[in-house]
């Protein structure tokens, strides 16, 4: 598409300051396809959605009245001089979409509700009206999983070891261990020997110890509360845990619950959800469930066969949401799928359905990495998507690493030179011809020759996995090389995360996991608590100052009673944007006078934290503070060798991007002692140049004598296994096989692989995809 100089008023933004952005003043062309390149917390996100995107949300927001402004969410106005012709704008990135178990694939693109129409006006025999066939009704739902679809029971004997007595520990769970509140409630009940092992009670006792619910105690031991009755262990498990939703237990209970909890598909409905009744309705023989069940390719030829003339326009509604879920490479996923189970790449492709066939113009559709999870075979689909948004007469704002999608903007800004303090810049904007020639990291990764093909390394043995069945894997063996890096390839959907991230795990109980799942924490965590390092400075000022540990820290004693050792003081301004300024009691450190009074190597502990890890890294080498020290700089090191030396110790872990967040979670397990590693597409967010520096961390762990297991995408990290997997040929009941075993050399010549194409080219010479 050529650009029209002055056919539309450009998007402007003057002085723009947020987060690590210096005063950039640049104009974006609507109605193009622009593109924010640049490596890791370079001002990408910074530019595009915490100043361009919040700012077009806010002043939308402003055209409602003060009482739908107050229930809806608020952006602060960004740090900028000015930004003007912002068009409204709509935001798709890649947050997963969350919700509960009751939350699925069709309830997310609406289009259960158009199904369960369907059903209420055409379905025989005539069961009631759209509302009963939702497994969230309380006429629809099956009753004995409550519309869940599975059931969780208690698989005894791993909770209970009979060979023990309760003051042995014969509970094993962590909140009925000995001297805990739960554990009391059994041995001060008075109604068991606490010192006979479980293997001997008679069954009255051991149907009690189980199965009694609100049971008089007559006689209990002095701890026992006054007013409480007995519940077994399985009506106290129920009530305390499984009755609840998994966000309101700690880590330490989840963790608990998935060594005894086996969870089973309900016997009653199948895992349909429904009641039989529900059920029972059904057109050309099927029931709402299994049209739910149905991949979405499957039930988009079910839907073209429907010939109902009355709910024709129903028909017509489902079939174009479902050829725009198919169009995005999503064919695979069914209706019922779970919204938890998605990942971040599928969870942003699903929020694009409500927008695709939209009849709106003039917006500004704003991605965040769209090609996220997407084989290279998709890419082309991605794209495609994009100039469909453009054509409409939209603007399209895409932060974006992948080469082929970075081809075919309109409009490129690469951001930079570096990240952290070193970025926020731009340093080229143009076409992309002109990036590829451009003395930029970007450009320069653009336009690197390709690396000679590197002689694959021998496995020093096997791990086997043999006749694996899960979800779209169904007797399918495999053996992963030993001591080298091996990458399991394939469509989305394929069998890979199922083969790696679930099966192999269960195998090789060892193998330690580093998958895409949230940093976690509280809005205080920061990039010092989470690795770790915190902990050892709070402790290096207790022992130089002769002050307790809580002194040094913002969430304890030391924190400035004016913000609460947040640094920040929030107005709230009600239907207005919340102002948040810098705490002027303590300078916006968090911490009050007495914490930084005390000093340790020159430093009070606001000056340690406002330190870079680069920065934090050089002074404690350099004042060689003993075995704290060291223990400090063995911790930032490996921040460093994941390319994070930039970001402050106290920068919070909500200000990171995608990328940052991914490798801050890389460098704390690489600090665990492992001999297995898996990794799930851990190229996730990061730059090419950063990819470079990720394949030597493989190497470095092979080197050492680790076997290295990733499930990627890219390209890069293909080219440089020593052994390729290959998942496939499709996707859901299309994949799930082993298409490929060998070399990457090998890949290039094997007929049956769907990535041997792409791993050709990009072998030969990188050239953008069509």
């Amino acid at each position: 598409m050529n650009l029209r100089a002055g056919a539309y008023r450009d998007i402007e933004i003057v002085g723009a300051r947020s987060n690590n952005l210096r005063d950039v003043s640049l104009k974006i062309p609507k109605h193009c396809i622009t593109v924010f390149t640049g490596v890791s917390g370079s001002g990408k996100s910074s530019l595009v959605f915490d100043t361009i995107a919040a700012e077009s949300q806010r002043l939308l927001n402003e055209h409602h009245s003060a009482f739908v402004r107050h229930r809806l969410p608020h952006y602060g106005q960004p740090q900028a001089d000015a930004l003007r012709n912002l068009p409204a704008s709509i935001i798709v990135d890649q947050k997963p979409l969350g919700g509960n178990a009751r939350s699925t694939v069709g309830t997310a693109t609406d289009i259960s509700p158009l199904l369960r129409l369907l059903f209420a006006r055409a379905g025989q025999p005539f069961v009631g009206y759209a509302n009963v066939f939702s497994f969230n009704h309380p006429q629809g739902m099956c009753p004995a999983c409550q519309g869940l679809g599975v059931v969780d029971r208690l698989d005894l004997e791993r909770l209970i070891d009979r060979s023990l007595s309760l003051n042995q520990g014969a509970i094993r769970f962590p909140t009925f261990a000995p001297g805990t509140y739960r554990w009391k409630r059994y041995v001060c009940a008075g109604l068991f020997d606490c010192d006979k092992p479980l293997a001997d009670f008679s069954p009255e006792h051991w149907n009690i110890l189980l199965h009694a619910d609100d049971l008089p105690v007559p006689t209990p031991l002095p701890e026992w509360p006054a007013t409480a009755r007995f519940q077994g262990i399985v009506p106290r498990f129920r009530r305390a845990y499984l009755d609840h939703e998994p966000s309101r237990l700690t880590q330490a209970e989840r963790e608990g619950l998935a060594q005894v909890i086996t969870r089973q598909p309900c016997s009653d409905c199948g895992g349909a959800r429904l009641n039989p009744t529900i059920l029972s309705c059904r057109i050309a023989g099927k029931s709402i469930a299994g049209c739910a069940a149905m991949d979405i390719a499957d039930l988009l030829s079910f839907m073209r066969s429907l010939q109902i003339a009355p709910v024709a326009t129903v028909v017509a509604a489902i079939i174009e949401r479902l050829s725009q879920m198919v169009a995005i490479g999503l064919d695979y996923l069914s209706l019922g799928r779970d919204t938890t189970s998605l990942s971040g790449g599928e969870s942003q492709r699903v929020k694009m359905v409500r927008h695709l066939g939209s009849s709106l113009s003039d917006i500004a559709y704003i991605f965040d990495e769209p090609s996220v999870g997407l084989h290279p075979r998709d890419v082309h689909q991605l794209n495609a998507l994009l100039r469909g948004l453009r054509d409409n007469g939209n603007t399209v704002l895409v932060v974006e690493h992948d080469p082929d999608v970075i081809a075919v903007a309109d409009h490129v800004v690469d951001m930079g030179p570096g990240a952290g303090t070193e970025g926020g810049d731009v340093v080229y904007q143009g076409d992309c011809a002109g990036l590829r020639q451009a003395d930029t990291l970007t450009g320069r990764c653009l336009r690197r020759p390709v690396p000679a093909s590197r002689i694959p390394r021998g496995a020093t043995r096997w791990l086997p996995l043999n006749h694996l069945s899960l979800h779209s894997l169904h007797d399918v063996s495999v053996a992963i090389p030993a001591g080298v890096l091996t990458v399991v390839a394939g469509v989305a959907g394929s069998g890979k995360s199922t083969l790696v991230n679930r099966l192999l795990p269960r195998h090789y109980p060892e193998a330690i996991l580093i998958d895409q799942h949230g940093l976690g924490g509280t809005r205080r965590a920061s990039v010092a608590s989470y690795i770790g390092v915190l902990d050892v400075i709070r402790a290096g000022f207790s022992r130089a100052c002769g002050q307790p540990a809580s002194l040094f820290s913002s969430n304890a004693q030391g924190a400035c009673p004016d913000c609460k050792g947040l640094g920040l003081v929030q107005t709230d301004l009600a239907f207005m944007d919340s102002v948040e300024t810098p705490c002027e009691a303590c300078d916006g450190t968090g911490f009050n006078p007495a914490a930084r009074a005390a000093t340790w190597l020159g430093c009070n502990i606001a000056e340690v934290l406002s330190f870079s890890v680069a920065r934090a890294l050089q002074h404690f080498a350099a004042q060689q503070a003993g075995a704290v020290g060291v223990d400090i700089c063995t911790l930032l090191r490996r921040l460093l060798t994941t390319g994070l030396g930039y970001p402050m110790l106290g920068q919070r872990l909500s200000t990171l991007s995608g990328g940052e967040r991914q490798r801050l979670k890389l460098a704390s397990r690489l600090a665990e002692a492992g001999t297995l590693y898996v990794f799930d597409e851990p190229t996730s967010g990061l730059h090419m140049a950063d990819v470079e520096r990720l394949l030597d961390i493989f190497d470095t762990l092979t080197t050492q004598g680790s076997t290295v297991v990733v499930v990627e995408h890219n390209l890069d990290v293909m080219a440089h296994a020593d052994w390729l997997i290959e998942m496939g040929p499709g996707a859901g009941r299309q994949g799930g096989q082993v298409i490929f075993e060998g070399t990457p050399q090998m890949m290039v010549e094997a007929p049956r692989s769907v990535t041997r194409p792409f791993l050709r080219r990009h072998m030969d010479g990188w050239k953008p995809a069509s």
